[in-house]
């Protein structure tokens, strides 16, 4: 198929307008073959009328396909130059028309529709921010629900190689926080929080996002009824620069957050 090349395209086909729609925010950075893979498993598993889809091009690449070949709403949007994970995923919310809102990785793959039960969960206005079960391609469950990071638990981790209390098998439903592989919001939550702090350019947006949540009296969920298996990169372990990112990240966070954080349960 042609390599879409236009700025912006989208092909609305359907209503947006039922109760229940679902806005999907994905950002690639180079990862068409990922992209395509997700958007195959979307168009296979997902009601199109339920679903709406911003692609974010975040760095120059050709797509093997056209927003047309899929059911679905569709609309890619190409960036002139690389923005943060935060300012991509604000940008698509501010696009978003359905009534909730999904921030979605490239490397996620799908075997079934997991969305209602995730709708179900934040139908109790209680819940602000819910995620799958996360497994990796062998089926084992993924670290991505956790208690807030703390300077202590950072040390030990790096000096001792100690395993977060939360992961695998035995990992919290609701947590102080879930990683932004795949986070649902309402649309109208989102919005209200503030979405992203952009400062941050890459790591710990979903760390922040979710202690604002939980600062504004709202819970974090983790729904085991559906899974999700993730093909992770993990930049940040082999890439010098991804490591500086994280740590800047890390320190922005334990240095901004200081005494807002609930105490650990």
């Amino acid at each position: 198929m042609p390599a879409q090349t236009a700025p912006s395209q989208s092909y609305s086909r359907v209503s947006l307008s039922d109760r229940g729609v679902i806005s999907i925010s994905v950002v690639s950075h180079r990862q068409a073959a990922l992209v395509t893979s997700l958007l195959s498993d979307l168009q296979a598993c997902c009601p199109p009328s339920r679903i709406q889809v911003t692609l974010t091009v975040n760095v120059e690449e050709s797509l093997p396909f056209r927003p047309a070949d899929f059911a679905f709403d569709c609309t890619i949007i190409r960036n002139a130059a690389p923005k943060g994970f935060g300012a991509n995923h604000n940008a698509a919310s501010r696009r978003a028309t359905g009534d909730f809102f999904c921030v979605l990785n490239p490397d996620i793959r799908l075997s079934s529709d997991p969305f209602p039960p995730l709708i179900a969960a934040l139908r109790n206005e209680e819940v602000g921010a819910v995620t799958p079960l996360v497994v990796d391609p062998a089926g084992k469950t993924e670290d991505h629900a956790r208690e807030f990071p703390r300077l202590a638990s950072i040390l030990k981790k790096a000096f001792l190689r100690a395993t977060a209390p939360d992961a695998g098998s035995g990992i919290c439903s609701t947590p102080d926080w879930i990683a932004g592989m795949f986070m649902l919001f309402r649309t109208e939550t989102f919005r209200r929080i503030g979405g992203f702090d952009e400062r941050y350019l890459l790591y710990y947006e979903d760390v922040d996002l979710c202690a604002r949540l939980r600062a504004a009296g709202q819970d974090i969920r983790v729904e085991s009824a559906v899974q999700v298996v993730h093909h992770a990169r993990r930049e940040s372990h082999r890439n010098p620069r991804h490591f500086v990112w994280h740590l800047q990240s890390m320190l922005r966070f334990l240095l901004t957050r200081p005494g807002k954080l609930p105490p650990l349960r």
